[in-house]
């Protein structure tokens, strides 16, 4: 089952279930649009699998089980030295 996180994992912007910027790997690695696409060149920096968009859960689902509140944030070496980021 598709465990959705709440926040992107570099810079803890929030994605809540609808959001349509969240970005996921293959191995549920969550990310927003903008690092995803800017910092990372849809790669994920966890595994290296391609970011996608993240599926959007229909409303009916949501209720019945709704998303993580749990807050996830990992540390990058590229969020926390944009240098490193080419």
């Amino acid at each position: 089952m598709l465990i959705l996180k709440p926040n992107c994992e570099c810079c803890d912007t929030d994605l809540p279930a609808s959001a349509p910027n969240a970005r996921i790997c293959t191995f549920e690695c969550t990310f927003c649009a903008d690092c995803a696409e800017m910092r990372f060149d849809k790669i994920c920096p966890n595994c290296g699998g391609n970011l996608v968009v993240r599926p959007i859960r229909p409303p009916e689902n949501l209720i019945s089980n709704p998303a993580s509140s749990v807050r996830f944030n990992k540390d990058h070496p590229e969020c926390a030295n944009p240098s490193l980021i080419n």
